[in-house]
């Protein structure tokens, strides 16, 4: 099957034995396909009114997707950016943690604060609005497992980290398991 969608089924009912439009629970309902597929006919984006019907209206829907992927990743490492500027406070703490052969190791850990009810806080906290919202709608997108959205996601993604991120300082958190 190379559609992306296909008629739901449904078993019929055998205690109701009245006909009537409001027992048709839904009957034109469309499932989504679960299995990856190189379609370009009638592929739903986001949006109930927003469907792909055309191999143009795809190469378009590649390229926003392309293009909001890369924003994403431009917005992640502009919040670091932000808040490394709008730092306010900065403490240091040193703990003990067990070492080699039985020593004993300080180990420093730089804390960075900023106030509440400030304008950079709050800018950070829209902008972190913003990338949820996005990430969701990168999310969604992959799920309608079409493949050319698929690769608009990753190829984005990767084409954004390698346009913004090359001058990030790299700290690897071993206790880090997602984005």
């Amino acid at each position: 099957m190379n559609s992306s969608m296909f008629p739901a089924t449904h078993p019929p009912d055998h205690h109701h034995t009245m006909a009537s439009s409001e027992h048709s629970h839904g009957s034109d309902m469309m499932m989504m396909a679960m299995t990856f597929h190189f379609s370009y006919e009638n592929v739903p984006l986001l949006f109930s009114g927003l469907t792909i019907n055309t191999p143009g209206e795809m190469a378009g829907a590649f390229v926003a997707v392309f293009f909001l992927a890369m924003f994403y990743e431009g917005l992640k490492i502009a919040r670091e950016c932000l808040l490394r500027k709008s730092q306010v406070s900065i403490r240091y703490n040193s703990m003990p943690v067990p070492g080699p052969n039985g020593t004993i190791l300080m180990e420093t850990h730089k804390t960075v604060g900023q106030q509440m009810l400030s304008f950079p806080h709050l800018l950070q906290t829209v902008l972190h609005i913003i990338q949820v919202v996005v990430s969701y709608f990168l999310m969604l997108i992959f799920m309608t497992y079409n493949g050319y959205l698929c690769i608009a996601v990753a190829a984005g993604a990767g084409m954004g980290y390698f346009f913004f991120s090359w001058k990030k300082a790299v700290v690897v958190d071993i206790t880090e398991h997602c984005h």
